[in-house]
């Protein structure tokens, strides 16, 4: 989703009273503690960033049918040429009306055009430019009634997505209370009592489909077509109505653009699929894929060049299908490369496969690591001082929910964007570090950029180092803290991780002289988090004989409402 409702950051923008226990736990953050969800994706600043992540997702699922939501704008069109040659499936134009009440306001209000005027200058752009047979089209934005959907397929969408009709036949009474969490209906709340509320049943949603089919169906009937493929890109079934010629703003306006290019959809183009000339399906399938069979550790060894994309996340994705969720043993399958690794290295890697590069990355390292481990090792025989040059690009370990990473040297800016559980070691950051995160531990063992932690929401970090963190770290949400003595601990036994992985000069000389080098270490905790932590273990201590669901609920009502354990 690229248009507004993107859900960046830490998904859909949620105050802190509505982030139930089940809801932290499925976003992977902190009951009780607010979700932002930013305008910008920050792993796309490009085309070409948007082409990279397509290529990851269809190496994630080979058979995933790749949708990309663009919001209705002026100049659509030429963004969506960018996103059809990105090799998208879909491409959806959404209106500017529907939407979520929990926005803020102004994004409700003011955020783009009607879909009709997006999806006109899409279909158009993409005919011209003989790339409309290789995406579908789609378009949403508070479609209510069967002329929506002709008139949708005259301008060239093929297909059609509902959210607010079917809400409001459901029950929705658009209180405007969506963030609030008090919705007296029970369709936008967490809250098990007005949930009870809730009056709406699947059969509603069928029959609202099923009288918007016949409305489809008589329309079509009176413009003598018997399916909806007959009309699309037909705008010359359309005819300027009288009303426009007398209205005193209409009649100024030139329709002629609009309507005088019919475009019929042209034959559907069948791409070469780019997972078949993977590194991952030349060489590692055919080395290993006995192993995921058969749970037997394997080792691989092989050279990677910088056009070797997506490593590992091919291998990663066959062993989630025979194996789920729960993976394998940690290093069952562990892989020595040697060289420049392309982008998305082991991208959403799980648990039981080991990746270590001795060379150098590129960008979004270990993107959506799912309890994989990394090791990026610099050269030993070069001459130059391993832990002040840059061994990764930008955005590592962006969206990672578990797993751990070791950094032989300095990282690009975004490190950790959004992680909410891994664990990562590095010796330096660019600017941004830990931007939106919401869980997981990082240690950077030196220089940081500036803007560290900003919209930092849960987790810890801790930096080495003589700087002045007042300055580089962003106060907005966290604070610079000293160490405890668990702290201290944990900080020690990831060092003698990250030496273990890496053979890490830096790391070895912290761990020779522990006790003087603790001192130059600060924590990095978002406030809120920390307030989380300490009920906690009040909890713990105070009432151990609640169960591990009723603690969450108990941790939830005290964050949020106040008062004592």
């Amino acid at each position: 989703k690229m248009a507004q409702g993107a859900k960046p950051g830490e998904g859909g923008q949620l105050p802190g009273n509505k982030v139930y226990p089940w809801v932290a736990e499925v976003r992977g953050s902190v009951p009780g503690v607010g979700l932002i969800s930013p305008p910008p994706h920050h792993d796309i600043y490009s085309i070409e960033d948007l082409a990279q992540l397509i290529f990851d997702l269809k190496h994630v699922n080979p058979n995933a049918k790749i949708s990309v939501k663009l919001v209705s704008k002026s100049g659509v069109g030429t963004i969506a040429a960018g996103v059809a040659k990105a090799n998208a499936d879909t491409i959806v134009i959404s209106g500017y009306d529907g939407g979520t009440g929990a926005s803020p306001r102004t994004s409700i209000k003011h955020t783009g055009l009607p879909w009709e005027l997006g999806l006109l200058e899409t279909h158009q752009t993409l005919a011209l430019n003989g790339l409309r047979g290789r995406v579908t089209l789609e378009t949403d934005g508070k479609l209510m009634t069967g002329r929506d959907i002709v008139l949708a397929a005259i301008f060239g969408a093929e297909e059609y997505a509902f959210a607010t009709a079917p809400l409001v036949v459901l029950g929705c009474i658009m209180m405007r209370a969506c963030h609030l969490d008090t919705c007296p209906v029970g369709v936008a709340t967490q809250d098990p009592a007005l949930r009870a509320k809730f009056m709406g049943k699947p059969e509603h949603v069928v029959n609202l489909m099923t009288f918007l089919a016949e409305d489809v169906r008589e329309i079509l009937a009176s413009l003598g077509a018997r399916t909806l493929d007959e009309i699309i890109g037909r705008t010359d079934l359309l005819e300027e109505s009288d009303w426009k010629q007398t209205h005193p703003k209409a009649s100024s306006l030139d329709l002629h653009p609009m309507i005088a290019m019919p475009t019929p959809l042209p034959e559907k183009e069948e791409l070469p699929h780019p997972a078949f000339k993977s590194y991952d399906h030349r060489k590692l399938m055919p080395a290993v894929s006995r192993s995921i069979k058969s749970a037997q550790p394997t080792f691989f060894v092989g050279r990677i060049r910088n056009t070797d994309r997506a490593v590992g996340t091919m291998l990663g994705s066959e062993l989630t299908r025979v194996h789920g969720n729960v993976g394998l043993a940690e290093d069952t399958i562990s892989i020595r490369l040697s060289g420049s690794a392309g982008q998305s290295l082991g991208a959403f890697l799980p648990k039981g496969i080991t990746i270590s590069v001795i060379g150098d990355a590129n960008d979004y390292v270990g993107k959506g690591l799912s309890g994989g481990k990394l090791a990026l090792i610099a050269e030993k025989h070069a001459p130059f001082d391993e832990s002040e040059q840059i061994i990764a690009g930008n955005v590592c370990l962006y969206g990672a929910t578990s797993g751990m990473a070791f950094f032989n040297g300095h990282a690009g800016e975004r490190f950790a964007v959004r992680n909410s559980g891994a664990v990562a070691v590095t010796e330096g950051v660019g600017d941004h570090g830990c931007e939106y995160m919401t869980g997981g531990t990082v240690v950077v063992l030196g220089q940081v950029g500036r803007n560290f932690g900003a919209g930092m929401s849960g987790g810890v970090a801790y930096l080495y180092g003589d700087q002045d963190y007042d300055k580089l770290v962003n106060p907005e949400l966290v604070a610079v803290d000293a160490l405890t003595d668990k702290d201290a601990e944990e900080i020690y036994s990831l060092l003698e991780l990250h030496q273990f992985h890496t053979d890490s000069v830096k790391a070895r000389l912290i761990l020779d002289s522990f006790e003087n080098e603790l001192s130059r270490f600060v924590k990095v905790v978002p406030r809120d988090y920390a307030n989380v932590l300490d009920v906690m273990r009040q909890l713990e201590a105070t009432r151990p004989e609640l169960s591990e669901a009723d603690r969450a609920l108990e941790l939830f009502r005290v964050v949020t409402e106040g008062g004592g354990v």
